[in-house]
């Protein structure tokens, strides 16, 4: 298979699970080495490690923190340069999700929200920004359409991936030219569980009805985000500022 991510570094936040865990597995299937960010999913962090290394031995390593802990994003840095000796992309997948209707936000809720939303990904890409400026390296950022077109009962979710929006486009102008930085903005992509609540589930009843306001009137799979991340890291060096819709045509609709 061609690895054209061969002997690069990768940083992806809540790539434990789903979505992250899916990113991860496509960069270390095009060559590249992979730090597994996790918060509380040490087994299947530590699962997936085991995969990413018997494929290839050394390829993967893992790191905890929590996104709201500023000093520790820079450990996060510090562990991806120790394991793998440089750092060539950070995918800002880690992120909270469950509904905040106006008048029952608090500001617990509040402060989960945006530490995984937005806080994080903006300290911990500026503590990257030194690795990925001497690898001449990219910043993907994993967004939402409703970032655009808020989404009811999320209210707290919404502005914080509409903050999120902003910083891409921000940091793609600070830190030109050395990274570039996109994002990829999922619309319904493989339902999370009944049972998954971390994940926030979505009713039977809300998940039919979004999937008639989309064109392709099908949910999406994992697979399409890292289809969408590993374009941005392989086959766009001259894409920045960017947020590309992975929504089956939603956002269209909406």
């Amino acid at each position: 298979m061609d690895q054209p991510l061969a002997g690069k570094a990768f940083l992806v936040t809540g790539a434990a699970r789903r979505v992250g865990a899916a990113i991860a597995r496509r960069l270390h299937r095009l060559g590249g080495n992979i730090l597994l960010h996790h918060r509380g999913g040490l087994a299947e962090a530590n699962l997936l490690k085991q995969e990413l290394n018997t494929a290839r031995p050394g390829s993967a390593e893992t790191a905890r923190a929590d996104l709201a802990d500023v000093p520790a994003l820079l450990g996060l840095v510090d562990a991806a340069l120790a394991a793998f000796g440089r750092l060539d992309g950070l995918v800002n997948n880690a992120s909270s999700f469950f509904p905040t209707p106006l008048g029952s936000i608090t500001e617990a809720a509040w402060d989960d929200i945006v530490a995984s939303n937005l806080k994080g990904p903006l300290f911990l890409a500026q503590a990257a920004a030194p690795a990925l400026a001497r690898t001449r390296g990219a910043i993907v950022n994993i967004i939402d359409i409703h970032a655009e077109r808020p989404l009811k009962d999320y209210v707290a979710y919404t502005i914080a991936k509409a903050g999120l929006a902003g910083m891409t486009r921000s940091l793609a102008l600070e830190l030109a030219p050395a990274v570039r930085v996109n994002g990829v903005a999922p619309g319904p992509i493989e339902w999370p569980a009944a049972t998954d609540v971390a994940a926030g589930h979505i009713p039977d009843a809300e998940q039919a009805r979004i999937l008639a306001s989309t064109p392709l009137r099908r949910e999406g799979g994992v697979e399409a985000i890292a289809g969408a991340v590993s374009f941005l890291f392989c086959d766009a060096d001259f894409i920045t500022g960017q947020i590309i819709a992975v929504d089956g045509g939603r956002s269209i609709y909406l």
